[in-house]
């Protein structure tokens, strides 16, 4: 058996900000994030990060689409479905919209795997809107336990420092990281890292502010089982996730991240930017984790 670690590549490949107007290949419809899912799966990505689009292209919150997306990636193949809980990029937006699909019994059939949880107060301005984003802590355990009783994972989004103290001192403690009791069951924590531009609240990408977050995390798990991921957004995204591979991170990429290949070259597809990362975690001895790998990674039963 290979003692090379395992890495889990998650591949983000559509967000709430950026569209085809900046990048032409980045999908927005259900059948091109289901097609876009498949590429990343072959390329070598175990969970594939959801947002979802109406038909204009905008980002939106509706459960319907997100069932059609998660119904049709399961179709094909079995990487790991991780639906955004992020409200929509629209006028009045508020956290709940973000969590709509946790409430709405009609896509019982087509839940996701695993959710987003976004553990920060941070104030988002885009083009000529702005969002106050409450995920208060009351709010994160309410729906939190809902997504448990579900039997969908968390995957816990940092932006900043204090985010990761309010994770070990109020959000395990309330039963929020875990499916189950089973203190040993991992954590899964990602670092959202220089959305600073854009979110007021969110910390820069910097190789100190990664190593400080990352102590800050070994400072306060005592003896839970934290598997941490760096997300590094647009030109800190290739640098970052590599820094984070050599300090003990998983990896995300994709579009929704960054929209280039390299400076000045927009990236042709998803399934490009996690052929290279799967290079890279070759080319640096490691092994790239396959989904039902990263299934027991994280916590996650085998699909049935």
């Amino acid at each position: 058996m290979s003692k090379k670690r395992k890495v889990i590549i998650t591949v983000a490949q559509t967000g709430n900000f950026q569209g085809k107007a900046q990048n032409p290949g980045l999908p927005e419809q259900p059948h091109e994030v289901i097609q876009s899912a498949y590429d990343c799966y072959n390329a070598g990505a175990s969970i594939v990060h959801i947002h979802a689009r109406n038909k204009e292209g905008k980002s939106c919150n509706d459960p319907k689409i997100f069932a059609e997306i998660n119904s049709g990636v399961r179709a094909k193949c079995n990487i790991i479905t991780q639906n955004s809980t992020a409200p929509g990029t629209r006028p009045g937006a508020e956290a709940d919209d973000g969590v709509a699909l946790l409430y709405d019994d009609s896509i019982k059939g087509a839940l996701p795997e695993m959710c987003s949880l976004d553990t920060s107060l941070i104030t988002t301005v885009w083009e000529d809107l702005s969002f106050i984003y409450r995920w208060e802590r009351d709010w994160l355990i309410k729906h939190g336990l809902r997504m448990k009783e579900l039997g969908i994972k968390p995957e816990i989004e940092a932006f900043n420092m204090e985010s990761i103290e309010d994770v070990f001192q109020h959000l395990i403690p309330a039963g929020v990281c875990r499916l189950t009791d089973d203190p040993n069951e991992p954590i899964n924590l990602t670092f959202v890292m220089g959305m600073n531009k854009v979110s007021q609240g969110a910390i820069s990408y910097t190789q100190k502010n990664h190593d400080y977050i990352i102590d800050l995390v070994n400072q306060n798990r005592g003896t839970a089982n934290v598997n941490m991921s760096t997300m590094a957004i647009a030109v800190h995204q290739l640098h970052g996730v590599t820094y984070g591979l050599l300090k003990g991170c998983h990896v995300r990429t994709g579009m929704e991240d960054n929209i280039y290949y390299r400076y000045g070259e927009l990236a042709k597809s998803n399934a490009q930017l996690v052929e290279r990362m799967v290079r890279i975690i070759e080319e640096l001895e490691m092994e790239v984790a396959t989904p039902d790998e990263a299934r027991a990674m994280i916590g996650l039963k085998p699909l049935s």
